[in-house]
């Protein structure tokens, strides 16, 4: 892992995008930038100290609740990139964080936003640990990637989705709070939708996690095509656990 930068609010790392994060047709995967930010997001949150180390003295630990990207342009293997991130400030229950990836030259090629949320790790109920709000106040940036917070998602009304298979939560699917990482659901969400369809130019992508799921749990898929959008439902049960909507 190369060098994480500190530059005032912001954090930065130079990467080299390496082939297994790459599809047929060589172009970062969307899961894969996800992946990226999620692990610049955990070193940026240490180096702030509101990180993992810090809320687990507590027993309290940061769960990701929606997501939006905006995919510009995806770039290919053995590009060199760099991808930013910045807290920028609390918005109801949320604690809002911001991702940008760029060429060297300073070109744009993804933009994100993230809203988040600190959870008791025994109880799974919302925290808001005063020490951390305090923390977040002082070290807010007010700029953005994408101007308005990632949305809360529904199925479209009056259009019925169909049955796109189900998931076993397995061994690969678990990170270390003991539950299913969120990339895995946007893995899930493109394996779910046609071939032809997951390998155009992905423009945009929303995802809400709803409920989390944890080893042993089925996870029922449905899908439904809307214009040049995909939805994919995750659910267990009666309950929806996540919804991802993919404009192509």
């Amino acid at each position: 892992m190369t060098e994480i930068i500190r530059e005032g609010y912001k954090f930065r790392q130079e990467i080299l995008i390496p082939c297994y994060q790459t599809g047929s047709d060589k172009r970062l995967r969307p899961s894969a930038f996800m992946d990226q930010a999620q692990e610049i997001a955990f070193w940026a949150a240490q180096g702030l100290g509101f990180g993992y180390d810090q809320l687990h003295i507590h027993h309290t630990a940061w769960v990701l609740s929606r997501m939006h990207i905006r995919f510009l342009e995806l770039p290919l293997w053995r590009d060199r990139v760099s991808i930013q991130t910045w807290h920028k400030g609390i918005g109801g229950i949320f604690f809002l964080r911001d991702f940008k990836m760029m060429t060297p030259e300073g070109k744009t090629l993804i933009n994100a936003t993230s809203s988040w949320v600190i959870i008791d790790e025994q109880s799974r109920r919302f925290r808001r640990p005063e020490d951390v709000s305090e923390i977040l106040r002082d070290n807010g940036f007010p700029e953005h990637a994408i101007e308005e917070p990632a949305p809360k998602l529904a199925m479209p009304k009056g259009l019925d989705p169909e049955p796109a298979g189900e998931h076993v939560i397995s061994y690969s699917d678990i990170d270390f709070l003991g539950h299913s990482n969120n990339v895995r659901y946007v893995v899930w969400a493109m394996d779910c939708i046609p071939l032809e369809a997951a390998q155009r130019q992905i423009k945009d992508l929303n995802i809400n996690f709803i409920r989390e799921t944890r080893p042993g749990d089925t996870v029922q898929l449905f899908r439904l095509e809307d214009g040049d959008s995909w939805y994919v439902e995750g659910r267990t049960g009666d309950n929806s656990c996540f919804i991802v909507k993919m404009d192509f």
